[in-house]
């Protein structure tokens, strides 16, 4: 797999119509920025700027913890679940990482790996319980993994690329996944601590999503517009405009990714169209399922 690409010719895209778009706009009770927003078996949990961490309720969205694991404020930037979804893990700013039991409603505090203070960009958790693998993305070029539940002593740390910062992973497996960083560059790994290069060649804009299904089926959204799914042989490249894609979330074709100026795209047989939305504000993660969710700037929070 290492290096091997072929960047295929750009396709275009259509356009929904004011009656195609289902997007509508939800109150939040901060107006710091939103970073993540993943599903657990208590519903969706959204986190962001200040170290909010926010429930969606019948109600509405309220505020579970604001503060971060740590109380200090640091701005959470990615989020994941356990298997089965009961347990929130979340990464951010100084070396902020916590894990919250939705269940039981406790919070525990990661922070610091190793004395690590640097700030993370993104988390990708497998497993259950207090022995789940957690895979943390640095903006010092390292990803910090432990095998046993992030229990202190069982971090461990690797450089998979020049150093850039890991922007975004994603993983199908316990230990099988894929990595993205600010080079460039899409990194792979089967054993959850050594890792090798995809690609991809001739890229001409920076990569900030990832969406790992498998060694033959991985995407990754871009700045410009772009989006490539590597098919097992190649990297096809597909063209949505100018907007910068922050995250993207697929299952076969099926697909969204979201981006700069509330832009919202879905893949359907055809390709990637574009969705009207209610906002202008900059978004930065997508959820599929029952209820399509997309999180971003402000505290915007819109759902279809």
């Amino acid at each position: 797999m290492g290096g091997a690409a072929v960047a295929a010719a750009a396709v275009g895209i259509g356009s929904a119509t004011a009656a195609e778009s289902e997007w509508t706009t939800r109150a939040t009770p901060t107006g710091n920025t939103l970073y993540g927003i993943e599903m657990t078996t208590d519903g969706a949990y959204a986190v962001g700027g200040g170290g909010v961490v926010l429930e969606r309720a019948p109600e509405g969205y309220r505020k579970v913890i604001d503060g971060g694991p740590t109380g200090n404020g640091n701005g959470l930037y990615g989020a994941d679940t356990t298997d089965y979804g009961t347990r929130l893990w979340f990464v951010g700013s100084s070396g902020a990482i916590g894990e919250y039991d939705v269940e039981a409603g406790v919070l525990y505090d990661h922070s610091a790996p190793n004395d690590v203070t640097n700030n993370f960009n993104d988390v990708a958790v497998r497993g259950t319980g207090d022995s789940a693998n957690v895979y943390v993305a640095g903006d010092s070029g390292k990803i910090y993994y432990s095998f046993d539940g992030g229990k202190t002593g069982t971090w461990n740390s690797v450089t998979p690329g020049s150093g850039s910062a890991i922007n975004a992973l994603d993983f199908f497996g316990d230990r099988y996944g894929h990595a993205v960083d600010g080079n460039k560059t899409v990194f792979y790994t089967r054993d959850g601590s050594t890792w090798d290069t995809l690609g991809i060649e001739n890229a001409d804009h920076n990569f900030y999503g990832v969406d790992s299904d498998g060694f033959d089926d991985v995407t990754v959204s871009g700045g410009g517009g772009t989006v490539y799914n590597w098919t097992g042989s190649q990297w096809v490249r597909q063209d949505t405009g100018d907007a910068s894609l922050r995250d993207l979330e697929v299952t076969g074709t099926p697909g969204l990714t979201v981006g700069g100026g509330g832009a919202v795209f879905r893949r359907g047989e055809t390709g990637w169209t574009q969705e009207q939305t209610p906002v202008g504000d900059n978004l930065k993660s997508v959820l599929r399922g029952n209820v399509e969710i997309a999180v971003g700037a402000g505290g915007t929070v819109i759902e279809n």
